[in-house]
């Protein structure tokens, strides 16, 4: 069992490694990922688009905690489709899987922007959102971890990848991000 200073190292180590790449597969650099996705959020409130967040479990959670600060503190549109009434409805009568893509079929328009956060990489409802988004013109962000060859870390113009096997380290790594990401955007815009 680690201590909390392993843990919180673990955490670190995890963050230091992070990979970015791009739609082609190059690498970037953390903070020229970073710098890209606060160039893609500027153009989403300079043109009032929306950016739209996914995730299941503690990512949803993550999903709905940052379309909230993104609206009230970065002052541009931001959704999350976790409403409970929302995803089961479409779970049950439709499937699973299209949880997430029915509604970005809905709601979202060529020029928004789809955040996608899965531990995993390899959800099956966030693989047909980020397919969805694609298909509609949108620009995808995603975060994920553990297998480094999860499918999401390839479908992404700006991919996030947590060099991490356990939730635990994934997850609050990319609350880190999250934040890390929202925080710099805020900085550059004031």
């Amino acid at each position: 069992m680690p201590t909390y200073a392993e843990y919180v190292d673990d955490v670190s180590q995890a963050l230091m490694q992070m990979k970015v790449t791009d739609n082609r597969g190059e690498s970037l650099s953390p903070d020229e990922g970073l710098n890209a996705w606060c160039d893609l959020t500027r153009k989403v409130k300079q043109d009032t688009a929306t950016m739209f967040f996914t995730g299941n479990g503690a990512s949803a959670m993550m999903a709905g905690h940052m379309a909230a600060d993104a609206s009230k503190n970065g002052g541009f549109r931001s959704q999350a489709f976790n409403d409970a009434a929302l995803m089961t409805a479409i779970s049950n009568d439709i499937s699973y899987e299209e949880s997430f893509a029915l509604p970005l079929g809905r709601f979202a328009d060529s020029g928004d922007v789809l955040v996608t956060i899965s531990s995993s990489g390899n959800s099956p409802n966030i693989i047909r959102a980020i397919e969805t988004a694609s298909e509609m013109g949108l620009t995808v962000v995603t975060l994920s971890g553990m297998g480094s060859d999860n499918r999401s870390r390839a479908m992404g113009h700006l991919n996030f990848y947590i060099p991490a096997n356990t939730y635990g380290v994934v997850e609050a790594s990319h609350q880190v991000l999250l934040h890390g990401w929202l925080d710099r955007f805020m900085e550059m815009e004031s």
